[in-house]
C-alpha cells in the first residue's frame, strides 16, 4: 500500500468482477447495479480489535438504511440483513499504519437468482432505483461518524449502537468456522466484539471467527 495515501481515500468500482468476501466467497456486481467501494482509515490498529472495524461500518450501513425506511438487522460479524435477507457484506483488513473497510452494498440488484444465499437490495425491498453515487455519499457520512467513535474507543463505544440491532441476542445460534461448528445461546459479545455463547451446564465461551445461524 502506498504510505503517502491519505486517510479517508474511497476506491469505488462502477463495475466489480473479481470482487471477494469472506472465506474467499466471491462478490460480482453489474455496471450501476449495486455499491462497491473500499475505504483506507489511517491509525495505530492492534489486530485483536481489527474485527470492530467491519462491527462499526456495519452500524453505519444500518443507519443509513434506517433513513431509507429500511429495517436492517446486524449479523455477527459483517453482515446486514433486511427482512432475513443479505443485502450488505464487509471485509476489513488490516495494513501497517491502519485497515482497509472494503464495503458491497446491493443498490440495484433486481435478483439474488445468482446468489448462493438468501439476498436482496435496496430496490427489491421498496421498489426505488437509485444512483449509486447517491448512495455513496450518504453512506460517507455515516461511516465518517461510526469510524470515528470505533478508532477513539473500541466496541465499548460501538456497542451501544450494535447490539440493538441483532436480532439473534439471546436465541440458540450455531457457529460454523471451517469444520468446527459450536452452539448455544448468544448472551452478547467481548470487549473486543468476539461472540459470547452460553452451553448448556451454563459454561460461557468466547467465538472469535465463523458463520452464525440461528
Amino acid at each position: 500500500m502506498e504510505p503517502n495515501l491519505p486517510s479517508g481515500l474511497v476506491i469505488a468500482a462502477r463495475e466489480q468482477m473479481q470482487g471477494r468476501g469472506r472465506h474467499s466467497r466471491t462478490w460480482l456486481s453489474g455496471c450501476g447495479e449495486n455499491l462497491t467501494f473500499s475505504l483506507l482509515w489511517r491509525g495505530t490498529c492492534e489486530p485483536r480489535r481489527l474485527p470492530v472495524a467491519s462491527m462499526a461500518a456495519a452500524v453505519a450501513v444500518a443507519d443509513l438504511l434506517a433513513a431509507e425506511g429500511l429495517n436492517p438487522v446486524l449479523k455477527w460479524p459483517n453482515d446486514v440483513l433486511v427482512n432475513g435477507r443479505k443485502i450488505c457484506g464487509i471485509l476489513s483488513e488490516g495494513l501497517s499504519g491502519g485497515v482497509i473497510v472494503g464495503i458491497g452494498l446491493n443498490v440495484n440488484m433486481k435478483s439474488a437468482d445468482h446468489i448462493d444465499q438468501p439476498a436482496t437490495s435496496l430496490l427489491m425491498e421498496d421498489g426505488r432505483r437509485r444512483g449509486v453515487e447517491d448512495v455513496l455519499e450518504k453512506l460517507l457520512k455515516h461511516l465518517s461518524v461510526r469510524m470515528d467513535e470505533w478508532a477513539q474507543g473500541g466496541f465499548a463505544v460501538v456497542r451501544k449502537s450494535w447490539e440493538p440491532r441483532v436480532a439473534s441476542l439471546g436465541r440458540q445460534v450455531m457457529v460454523r468456522d471451517g469444520n468446527r461448528v459450536c452452539s448455544g445461546i448468544l448472551v452478547g459479545f467481548g470487549e473486543d466484539g468476539e461472540l459470547l455463547l452460553r452451553d448448556s451446564i451454563g459454561g460461557i465461551s468466547a467465538v472469535w471467527a465463523g458463520d452464525v445461524s440461528v
